[in-house]
């Protein structure tokens, strides 16, 4: 595994965040109030902050002073744009990515991976929606005992 930024981070108590990319109106509300709370309470997060939702969750989070955990579904950026790197140079963000610098698109065997790692590292998970059967939906079952609501 590639670390990249504060790695005392990972002693955090660490919720994590997925989403299916498909969300109903409703449900992107409800988690766009999560984020603005856990945000206000300075909870660390650990996501892939990949799709839409997930990127909107990551930039509610950036205006707070928490800690934040992105793991990542490809090698490590090569570059890192300057709002990320202020991050970084702030002690608040760690980036993990699973994968050789090779690989540098994601695909759904390399995200299936990053949300394992994130279900694994975190102590809780709030999946706020997931498609039936879909690659989080798996997971959900996986780690039930880790979900909240």
């Amino acid at each position: 595994m590639e670390y990249f930024g504060n790695k005392e981070i990972l002693n955090n108590y660490k919720i994590g965040f997925l989403c299916s990319r498909k969300v109903p109106a409703n449900i992107i509300l409800r988690t766009y109030d999560w984020a603005i709370e856990q945000r206000d309470k300075g909870s660390c997060i650990i996501s892939g902050f990949h799709s839409k939702i997930e990127k909107d969750v990551f930039e509610i989070l950036i205006k707070g002073k928490q800690p934040i955990i992105l793991i990542l579904a490809r090698g490590m950026f090569k570059k890192i744009k300057p709002e990320i790197a202020n991050l970084v140079d702030q002690n608040r963000l760690l980036i993990i990515s699973p994968f050789d610098k090779k690989i540098v698109r994601p695909t759904n065997r390399t995200a299936l991976k990053r949300n394992k790692l994130i279900a694994y590292l975190s102590d809780k998970l709030f999946i706020p929606y997931n498609v039936q059967d879909g690659l989080i939906d798996k997971l959900k079952k996986e780690y039930a005992n880790k979900i909240i609501s």
